[in-house]
């Protein structure tokens, strides 16, 4: 739903959340990165993200990292206009692609065309995180 709404205002998700627009910034430190959890977002239950870059107008690629707790999963399928492409850091996830199931683990990497319909979830008893780019910034 919030997709549609800011593909709509010609803006993406991250604009509602971020508190510092700073197109100057260049080094973003560890630990000053800020967590969006996504079940008040669009239901995706154990998942939150953390921003690699901040939000801003000016960027043409979006960077986070996933974190999915065990069990966690995005709602989905999604669809937007784009590219994605993503590393898995740490435990096992299940990531679904236009109908097929692809079984990850820590080391794995994927790219897809962000048109085709996707989501994914944590299948092991650890959490998983994923670092995740996609152009255009979408969330």
């Amino acid at each position: 739903m919030l997709h549609r709404l800011v593909e709509v205002l010609d803006t993406n998700i991250g604009w509602m959340f971020e508190e510092v627009d700073d197109d100057e910034a260049i080094v973003f430190r560890a630990g000053a990165r800020p967590l969006i959890t996504l079940d008040a977002l669009r239901r995706g239950d154990g998942i939150s993200l953390e921003r690699v870059i901040p939000y801003s107008a000016g960027h043409l690629l979006q960077c986070n990292i996933h974190h999915i707790e065990p069990d966690g999963e995005s709602e989905g399928p999604i669809q937007h206009v784009g590219e994605e492409v993503g590393y898995v850091l740490a435990g096992r996830i299940e990531l679904i692609v236009d109908g097929k199931s692809y079984d990850l683990a820590t080391g794995d990497a994927f790219v897809f065309r962000s048109e085709l319909p996707h989501h994914y979830r944590n299948m092991g008893k650890e959490r998983a995180s994923i670092f995740w780019v996609n152009t255009p910034a979408t969330f």
